[in-house]
């Protein structure tokens, strides 16, 4: 039996592998963070299960983080300036894919999903969601310039204490909330100083959530995959 052999010509191959290298590259004003802070920690809660929903949030296809090079480059200082402490950051989310948003909405609307009601949301109705605020439809994540983070001991590794996990919705998760200890006050206080010298403002009700003050995209939501 005789084997015929297939010749693809070089210029083919140059363009298929420019389609490869483009279909993965990111839209123009964004950056894979650890480019520019390549000892950044990084544990995208949403790439995982450890999470309100309880599984893998569509649109998040690797423990990638991602935001555009504006806020990437702020929050480079920060970084710098925590080290000088013998700190670091640890990022739980980034850009966030509108489809991730979407993803939340339709878990949100089934009410008989409770999975991880005792950990994430023990004193809100999963039905209150929506009304009171941390469930929408549409996220700041997703215009590339929010991001959800805290701060780790640089030897340990271990989360500073401050008084409620990530993503708890209740009032413990409030930055100025009055049952919380003086080192935990202390510790949502040094973040909250740090992240507003360079430039990013928070959401007071979340004592993690950081958005770039004069961000580049403030009117898109994107919606390409983190990977």
């Amino acid at each position: 039996m005789k084997i015929h052999k297939i010749i693809i010509p070089l210029a083919l191959v140059a363009i298929l592998g420019f389609t490869t290298q483009e279909k993965n590259a990111l839209p123009e004003g964004f950056i894979h963070v650890k480019d520019v802070i390549p000892d950044i920690e990084v544990e995208l809660r949403y790439y995982s299960k450890n999470n309100f929903v309880g599984d893998t949030i569509v649109g998040y296809k690797a423990n990638t983080l991602i935001l555009t090079k504006q806020s990437a480059e702020a929050l480079k200082k920060v970084q710098d300036e925590l080290q000088d402490q013998n700190l670091c950051l640890l990022v739980y989310d980034g850009y966030r894919p509108q489809r991730a948003v979407n993803h939340f909405m339709r878990w949100a609307k089934d009410l008989n999903d409770t999975i991880n009601k005792q950990q994430f949301y023990p004193n809100v109705e999963k039905r209150h969601l929506f009304k009171e605020e941390y469930i929408a439809s549409r996220s700041g994540h997703s215009r590339g310039s929010t991001l959800d983070l805290t701060i780790i001991d640089a030897n340990t590794n271990e989360p500073l204490d401050m008084g409620s996990p990530y993503d708890f919705f209740g009032k413990e998760s409030w930055v100025d909330h009055p049952d919380l200890t003086k080192k935990q006050k202390a510790n949502r206080q040094l973040l909250q100083r740090v992240m507003l010298k360079h430039n990013f403002r928070n959401y007071p009700k979340e004592w993690w959530h950081f958005t770039l003050r004069w961000e580049p995209f403030p009117k898109t939501y994107f919606d390409f995959e983190v990977e």
